[in-house]
């Protein structure tokens, strides 16, 4: 697949008249919140402003998120026709997401379907991972297999079945294998950049216009863990 890239370090994995789709970064916020910071979004308009001299205000419509320390796939909307069918495929669950995860405790499984139920604390912005229905859950249903034993650590491939409030994060602290990095969630020390191992490697969805099926896979950071893999 073809990458391209521009000035504003943007790494555009598939672009149209309709949508485009980058590898976001860590430390990347998709859509604008409380700190102030540049959003992923506003990063994208200005691309798109430059890239086809469009005068006044660009649309881009923000799809769905990624936590800010978890890199890969974001999908944007560039017409409003497109942001609403959009919307409806992925509150349907209409995509297929597929994401990578570095954990140093071996979970007990080499592969498992785990189903939880989630608790958000918006005081803490966290989920956690409950076995039984508790008042104010949300059932969480995830595959994962261990596709790689790495130096002390190991690497899987997680399939969403639900799409929940830290769902991934959550639910492999929850059987004893946070992710690297995670501090949030249990893991014992910081990664370098302040991000975690969790990458949204690969989406596969119908073109909202086109119905085209597209299957958009994104590189890994480039550190010595991820490029073992």
């Amino acid at each position: 697949m073809k990458i391209l890239s521009n000035k504003t370090n943007l790494q555009i994995l598939h672009e149209d008249n309709h949508i485009i789709v980058v590898n976001k970064r860590v430390g990347d916020i998709v859509q604008g919140d409380k700190t102030g910071d540049k959003p992923l979004s506003d990063i994208v308009k200005e691309y798109i402003k430059e890239k086809y001299n469009k005068p006044g205000e660009v649309f881009l419509g923000v799809v769905h998120r990624l936590d800010r320390p978890t890199t890969g796939i974001v999908v944007f909307a560039r017409t409003s026709k497109a942001l609403e069918r959009l919307n409806k495929m992925f509150s349907e669950r209409e995509t297929q997401k597929t994401y990578w995860a570095v954990v140093k405790h071996r979970p007990s499984k080499n592969e498992d379907n785990l189903v939880h139920y989630l608790v958000r604390s918006e005081k803490n912005n966290t989920s956690k991972a409950h076995l039984k229905e508790v008042p104010n859950s949300k059932k969480a249903s995830l595959d994962y297999k261990i596709i790689k034993e790495l130096n002390n650590y190991f690497a899987l491939e997680i399939n969403l079945h639900t799409g929940r409030h830290h769902q991934i994060r959550a639910q492999l602290s929850a059987i004893g294998s946070p992710i690297k990095g995670d501090l949030k969630y249990g893991f014992d020390r910081s990664n370098p950049d302040g991000g975690i191992h969790l990458h949204a490697r690969k989406l596969v969805f119908n073109h909202p216009v086109s119905k085209e099926e597209l299957t958009i896979e994104a590189p890994t950071p480039f550190d010595s863990i991820w490029n073992s893999i």
